[in-house]
């Protein structure tokens, strides 16, 4: 689904990521970790196309496709979707005209999907206008599902939510990545397909959201370098035992 190669990134002349080699298959859920300033919301920023930061050297690739050039729109219409973690206010656009233009067309029941996530009393009003933090969360996610994306990008998205918020965007995500909770009518999968398709890279430093969502590989990002590969439980048990620095210096060993 989406492999990057030897990829270095560059904010103006400062390389921010450096020789980065990532691969997450068909059907499944990748954790990245990593300390606050790192460069994970870089690396996805870089892996969705906008503007700001240079690829310098290396590729990525989507679905076998080479896209490391090409513009954000046309990323989101191959399948890219995305969830930021301070996504902006906008201001004039109503939240249930933002989910029908994710939609890319599709007939979608937008008013099914804000009732699964409990967001039916904001859709008339403006995106993200003086929304909480589960809110924000639940807009992103509503985006999400009428959108339908095959690689889903989920920054931080346990950051600044409640319990209850964040069991419900658990179940949310597990949904889009097919994992067992039951979707709307809507959105149902074909009966016919018979493994998942949709795959994830979902960023934390936390780990919180593991409680929540099921993955099947874990990723240390790390000044910029990535530096292990293992199971996602296993790579934060040692964060929580040792810290970010301990992980990394056990990687290079």
């Amino acid at each position: 689904m989406l492999q990057i190669e030897d990829l270095v990134v560059k904010i103006g002349d400062k390389t921010i990521l450096d020789r980065i080699n990532m691969e997450i298959p068909e059907g499944e859920t990748h954790i990245l970790f990593g300390p606050n300033g790192s460069g994970k919301t870089s690396l996805m920023m870089a892996i969705m196309g906008f503007s700001g930061y240079t690829v310098s050297s290396g590729r990525i690739l989507f679905k076998g496709e080479d896209i490391t050039y090409l513009p954000v729109h046309e990323r989101a219409r191959m399948g890219i979707g995305v969830s930021f973690q301070r996504p902006p206010t906008i201001a004039g656009l109503k939240t249930k005209d933002m989910v029908a233009l994710c939609s890319r067309g599709r007939e979608v029941d937008i008013e099914e999907l804000a009732d699964h996530v409990n967001f039916s009393q904001f859709l008339d009003r403006d995106v993200n206008h003086n929304f909480s933090g589960g809110e924000i969360k639940r807009s992103e996610l509503l985006q999400l599902m009428a959108q339908q994306p095959d690689l889903v990008l989920l920054d931080e998205p346990e950051s600044g939510v409640d319990l209850e918020n964040i069991v419900l965007l658990g179940d949310i995500v597990n949904m889009l990545l097919e994992r067992g909770v039951k979707c709307p009518r809507s959105l149902t999968p074909n009966p016919h397909r018979k493994r998942r398709t949709k795959s994830a890279l979902v960023i934390t430093h936390t780990g919180h959201i593991l409680d929540y969502i099921t993955a099947d590989r874990g990723q240390v990002l790390y000044n910029g370098h990535l530096c292990c590969v293992k199971n996602a439980r296993e790579i934060l048990k040692w964060i929580r035992e040792y810290g970010y620095e301990e992980c990394v210096r056990c990687a290079i060993v």
